[in-house]
């Protein structure tokens, strides 16, 4: 028996809608990673972006356990000497609450080419408005 290999034009996106409301950080990123990865469909291929599209909301209400609020910290390096930068969680959430959860996904989906193609099909909004309700997304269960 031959292994059916699939073909970019037999792929389908599908479009998701998850509410971080009240929903623990880690948790959602993993479930958000796999269907952004495809691994939820029967015709997964490791090498391909067969995944689907996610749509967050309420990105501002996302929870972490523990003193994670106070002493989880991000690091970012400017590329100069000396360029090293650090921001809270805290702080995080009071700018651009919307990286925390990008974050989060991005350090589950492959570090390459493949990976920063899945980021894409994330969509991250502070609140309720979104402007993908023309794609008709299915709520994501957690």
């Amino acid at each position: 028996m031959k292994t059916k290999t699939l073909k970019i034009s037999e792929i389908e996106k599908d479009w998701w809608i998850a509410d971080a409301e009240s929903q623990i950080l880690g948790r959602l990123a993993s479930k958000i990673a796999q269907i952004l990865r495809g691994k939820h469909k029967v015709n997964f291929v490791p090498h391909m972006d067969n995944g689907d599209c996610v749509v967050v909301i309420n990105a501002e209400k996302i929870m972490v356990t523990g003193k994670k609020e106070e002493k989880k910290s991000y690091f970012r390096h400017t590329g100069y000497p000396g360029g090293v930068k650090t921001t809270s969680l805290a702080l995080l959430r009071r700018t651009y609450p919307e990286r925390i959860i990008e974050n989060a996904v991005k350090g589950m989906l492959p570090h390459n080419k493949l990976g920063r193609r899945m980021l894409k099909h994330l969509k991250i909004y502070v609140g309720t408005d979104h402007p993908h309700s023309a794609q008709t997304p299915k709520t994501l269960e957690m």
